[in-house]
């Protein structure tokens, strides 16, 4: 049985217990006990993907909310993350109620965080790509709000990232969202996504993909694609516990990834 199966089935919410354990339990509405136990180890595969799941929609309920009121854009974002993941009617309604629960005045937010990061036993990569998913959340009115601003510090400080690496992220998650955003736009017309025509993203774009400057030498830029590639491959993020739902997205990020490098090799002729 996959880790979405045992959620339904009741039995992860218990092997997980805290505020994350609660919440799945509440929106499957089992009454979660022992009988339910399998046994699954802190660390496990599927246990830590129920743990990503139900923070990832959570969380992004809860930065959505962070300014008062949930605009249709957020609500439009967060239908397009469940549509790009591919989620059927079942794990979509999970995913809804996942994202209200995260608007509630009581949600611990500093709870679930707490425990994903203790489920994640550090794979680094792994919090990156929840921080990235939260940010392109705080980005879906079109600009990150202070206050929503705020919430990123705080969960990414919660996960051991530094203040300057959030912003970096979220600059780079924003050059990311327009590669992708021109990319579906291209995709009808010339085939897939990671075309980049003359009238595509800038340059400058493209160095705050892969989060380097206009004047590093080709070795700099090179060892920042690989990094970035490494980071995102969706086999090693799968492995490490990304829900497989969400490879797509993953494999989206590696095809930003390699657009921009490409447009940057271009440009300077390597």
């Amino acid at each position: 049985m996959s880790w979405f199966g045992k959620v339904l089935g009741g039995v992860i919410g218990f092997s997980l217990g805290g505020p994350i354990g609660a919440i799945l339990g509440g929106v499957v509405g089992h009454q979660i006990d022992k009988k339910n136990d399998d046994g699954l180890e802190p660390g496990s595969q599927e246990r830590v993907q129920a743990t990503f799941f139900t923070a990832t929609f959570s969380v992004m309920g809860h930065i959505a909310k962070a300014d008062g009121r949930v605009t249709e854009n957020e609500i439009r974002h967060a239908e397009e993350v469940m549509r790009r993941m591919g989620l059927d009617q079942t794990a979509r309604k999970l995913a809804i109620d996942l994202f209200s629960q995260g608007k509630e005045r009581d949600f611990d937010l500093h709870g679930v965080l707490e425990q994903f990061k203790r489920e994640c036993h550090r794979r680094r990569n792994l919090m990156q790509m929840f921080m990235e998913v939260q940010i392109s959340m705080a980005m879906a009115d079109g600009i990150v709000h202070q206050q929503e601003r705020t919430v990123l510090h705080e969960v990414g400080k919660s996960l051991g990232f530094p203040a300057f690496m959030i912003d970096q992220l979220i600059k780079m998650v924003q050059a990311q969202q327009r590669f992708y955003q021109h990319s579906r736009q291209q995709g009808g017309e010339h085939g897939g996504p990671g075309y980049q025509p003359a009238s595509g993203p800038s340059v400058e774009q493209a160095y705050q993909v892969l989060g380097v400057k206009s004047g590093d030498d080709q070795q700099t830029v090179k060892r920042a694609y690989r990094r970035l590639m490494s980071q995102h491959h969706p086999d090693k993020l799968v492995a490490k516990g990304l829900p497989e739902q969400m490879i797509k997205m993953a494999t989206e990020k590696t095809q930003e990834i390699k657009a921009a490098y490409e447009l940057i090799k271009r440009h300077k002729n390597w």
